[in-house]
């Protein structure tokens, strides 16, 4: 099957995510400066980061090819939670996260013959968490690449008590507003 879309990224949840709806894809990463602007609210961030990803992407590569790129971060009131940057950042995100709902906001950003955009927020409750098993989850190794610090498809799994809205959202890439745009492309998955 030829290539129908650049993917502006190098997670493995999102590739994972599109090779579950068959869209064939190549991948080229895109590397930005992800700090939150001066009181730029969490939606306002995420719609941001998602555009000027595919849009870097399409400049660097000068494709014909429709460029998808997402972004995706935890937000606890107003506060924003990106990648912990180290593990005292990661271990004060679980903390603060713990016995509370907090909301994943995903935005996605397709250029092709168009630019259109699509934002998933769900909202996730964690149970109350003990100290020592979030330090023994920092030691797995998974909250280092993750927004919020924990990966519900994974291991992090195991706080999450209940979630209203998207999965594969919280995951990286939600499939439903992700299909929708790339049927506004033209771009046939499944097949």
């Amino acid at each position: 099957m030829s290539v129908q879309i650049i993917l502006a990224s190098a997670s493995p949840r999102r590739k994972e995510l599109l090779d579950q709806i068959k869209v064939s894809y190549t991948t080229y990463p895109v590397d930005l400066d992800e700090t939150p602007l001066n009181n730029e609210a969490p939606l306002a961030y995420v719609r941001r980061l998602a555009a000027e990803k595919s849009a870097a992407c399409l400049i660097q590569l000068k494709t014909d090819l429709p460029v998808l790129a997402a972004d995706t971060t935890v937000v606890l009131g107003s506060l924003i939670m990106g990648k912990p940057k180290h593990k005292q950042d990661a271990l004060s995100m679980l903390t603060q996260l713990s016995g509370k709902t907090h909301h994943v906001y995903t935005a996605i950003s397709l250029r092709g013959h168009q630019h259109n955009q699509a934002i998933s927020i769900t909202e996730v409750t964690f149970r109350c968490l003990k100290e020592q098993e979030i330090l023994d989850y920092w030691d797995t190794g998974e909250p280092l690449d993750k927004a919020g610090s924990y990966a519900i498809q994974g291991r992090g799994g195991v706080f999450v008590e209940s979630i209203k809205g998207s999965f594969s959202g919280v995951v990286g890439l939600p499939l439903f507003e992700t299909a929708q745009l790339l049927s506004k492309q033209g771009i046939e998955f499944f097949k």
